[in-house]
């Protein structure tokens, strides 16, 4: 039996492979394959017609050229058959997305959360995203191969489990358990779900998705009411011993200073985040509100988000510190507020680099906008389905 599922491990380890091979350098043919990943002619076209077979991969008739011979057939990714499910649950509501297997957007649906954030209630309707998001698909050709959703707090992966999300008062929520519930009976039901903390997701969509593949190690900062950070390093989510790393909203950047959600004082998320932008009075603590102000009383809240940004180069500073990055990654709703919250934060990250005569890292504003922890969700789906020996040594880690 050991020797059974050892064989069935590799296979799978074979198909992700060249799954993730063609990823990455699209157009290759089956020779080039067997060359790449030291596999054998015969080993490379028998998962091929497996993979063609189940819409994973597609082969295109090749140009003639005028030369001689039989010409190779290159292979790509499928980019209509196979779907990947991403969603965002945060404070204003759920943003959910069907992508390709290379994190094309094909459809998006977003929808507001009760004033009163019940978490039943807020998993309930992601659920009725994601089937409205399967819905329209061709069963007999499309199909959604994995769902990821990005949560905003510590998340423990292998069981699913939220231990705490400050900004919506979740605590101890076995949010898998729950959403899994709630498409039990669909077409969903069988699809792998796979939940993350909303930076970490993130993250993994800067790694899986992103056009280039950027210096390690990887940090992504989440910028928003919430401030958290996800982390890569050699293609590994780093998640804590109980999901917990990169929290780095609840580090303290200033002894005694003010409330943050978390019920500490002094926190980077309360001197970073949109409240630290904003009056204790305001009627609203997210990015419309701070653009309002911003217009309404352009001195007072420019300076107010100028002084975040100047903690925000401090908490880089911090990050460079603990992970020597050789990239970090800005996302979420503030990073709309552009110049006005960054240049002081990279000022700042200078001179914090500058006084131990370092260089700073490469520092860049995701390219996925509002759509960083949908899609970076996606991503994870990807991630774990096409990297099988990562996910077994996770969760045997867990076990």
């Amino acid at each position: 039996m050991q020797l059974t599922g050892d064989q069935h491990l590799l296979k799978t380890l074979n198909r992700m492979a060249i799954v993730r091979r063609l990823s990455a350098h699209p157009g290759q043919s089956r020779a080039a394959l067997a060359e790449a990943l030291m596999l054998t002619k015969s080993t490379v076209s028998g998962l091929v017609r497996e993979l063609i077979d189940e819409g994973w991969l597609l082969e295109r008739e090749v140009v003639a050229t005028g030369e001689l011979g039989r010409r190779p057939t290159p292979l790509f990714i499928h980019q209509g058959r196979l779907v990947l499910l991403g969603a965002e649950v945060g404070v204003d509501g759920v943003h959910a997305i069907a992508t390709s297997l290379t994190g094309d957007i094909l459809a998006r649906l977003r929808s507001p959360l009760d004033a009163g954030h019940d978490a039943h209630a807020a998993l309930a309707r992601l659920a009725r995203l994601l089937l409205q998001l399967q819905a329209p698909l061709d069963g007999a050709s499309q199909r959604v191969v994995g769902i990821g959703v990005g949560l905003p707090g510590g998340v423990d992966e292998p069981s699913g489990h939220l231990h705490f999300a400050p900004n919506l008062g979740w605590r101890d929520l076995p949010a898998a358990r729950l959403l899994a519930g709630h498409l039990r009976g669909t077409a969903l039901q069988a699809a792998p779900l796979y939940l993350q903390n909303e930076a970490d997701a993130a993250v993994i969509g800067e790694l899986e998705f992103a056009a280039e593949r950027r210096p390690d190690p990887l940090v992504y900062l989440s910028l928003g009411l919430g401030v958290g950070a996800g982390v890569v390093v050699e293609d590994r989510l780093l998640t804590g011993a109980r999901g917990l790393a990169g929290e780095v909203g609840h580090t303290t950047l200033q002894l005694d200073g003010p409330a943050c959600s978390c019920g500490r004082l002094g926190c980077a998320e309360a001197l970073v985040g949109f409240r630290a932008m904003l009056p204790a009075d305001a009627a609203g603590a997210g990015l419309a509100e701070v653009q309002r102000r911003l217009a309404d009383a352009p001195a007072d809240t420019a300076a107010a988000i100028a002084r975040a940004g100047r903690y925000l180069g401090m908490l880089l500073g911090n990050l460079c510190a603990a992970y020597d990055p050789g990239s970090i990654v800005l996302g979420g709703p503030a990073v709309e507020l552009g110049a006005t919250l960054l240049q002081p934060a990279f000022q700042m990250l200078e001179r914090h680099a500058g006084a131990a005569g370092l260089r700073p890292p490469l520092v860049t504003v995701s390219r996925f906008g509002a759509d960083a922890v949908a899609v970076g969700a996606a991503a994870l789906a990807r991630y774990r389905l096409t990297r099988p020996l990562i996910a077994a040594s996770r969760l045997a880690a867990a076990a």
